[in-house]
């Protein structure tokens, strides 16, 4: 019923937003809301129509730059990190042209984590790492943003670790993210930390671990409840897994938690739909 009350809701927005565009063509908003509505309901191809016109009537480089992020979001909804390359990588060059280092190594990250969960390994690594050299660039960085991209750097060599199945690898660096994280120079990273551990058990297949970690993150993040569903898949519970993917698929965020979990939520739920009497 959830499901059905957002697709609802989602052609809604879609049509409202195609009706403000006949009245306004060159309202970026009214492209970036039909953009994302269209990608949520897994209409890439007229979603990216859209986020194109979006990027071409951006009134100023700031909004541009917004809808550039939506653009490759819209790639990220089908795991294609080459895609979303073309649009993040030379938003990063443009951060790094006006000196901006923390939002060039904010971008270097996203187009990393896209890359990661898309199973390009080697090309996540040399984002992430171009992230890391953006952000330490910065002029007078202070002690906590220094610890800040430590900290992200090392959590982000432990995803890569784990996901090539090199286990000690993967907790060398999560020991070294706690380290950092320990000197409470960054307190909002906190939340990020079991993100981190759940992920590393349960791509070492320690399915308990990973429920008991992953439980203590961020239960409003897609990405964590897909993860979680997952990890309850494997343990032998489908019907929590259902319910969470349910949840998952409900969501209605653009960005990289929900696109990189709203499809395979909507595939499990699509299969489970087949296989049920």
């Amino acid at each position: 019923m959830l499901l059905r009350i957002v697709a609802v809701f989602l052609v809604s927005v879609a049509a409202l937003a195609a009706q403000a565009i006949q009245n306004s063509p060159n309202s970026q908003q009214s492209h970036n809301a039909a953009g994302v509505a269209l990608d949520l309901v897994g209409k890439y191809e007229e979603a990216r129509q859209h986020f194109a016109e979006a990027i071409k009537v951006a009134p100023d480089a700031e909004s541009k730059a917004r809808a550039t992020r939506a653009m490759a979001m819209s790639y990220a909804f089908e795991g294609n990190c080459k895609g979303a390359a073309q649009y993040e990588g030379p938003l990063y060059e443009s951060y790094l042209a006006k000196k901006d280092f923390y939002m060039a190594g904010e971008i270097a990250n996203e187009l990393a984590r896209v890359c990661l969960e898309s199973g390009d390994f080697d090309t996540a690594q040399k984002w992430y790492q171009m992230g890391h050299g953006a952000g330490m660039s910065e002029p007078g960085l202070k002690p906590d943003r220094r610890d800040l991209w430590a900290f992200r750097w090392e959590h982000a060599q432990a995803r890569l670790a784990a996901r090539r199945g090199n286990h000690a690898e993967a907790q060398a660096h999560a020991d070294k993210a706690k380290e950092i994280l320990d000197r409470g120079t960054n307190p909002p990273q906190a939340q990020f930390f079991p993100y981190l551990t759940g992920y590393l058990a349960f791509y070492a297949g320690d399915y308990k671990t990973a429920l008991a970690e992953l439980q203590k993150a961020n239960q409003n993040d897609a990405f964590i409840l897909s993860l979680t569903a997952q990890t309850y898949e494997r343990l032998g519970d489908k019907a929590r897994a259902m319910e969470l993917y349910r949840k998952v698929a409900a969501s209605t965020g653009h960005n990289p938690p929900a696109a990189l979990s709203i499809p395979l939520a909507r595939k499990k739920l699509a299969s489970q739909a087949l296989t049920t009497p």
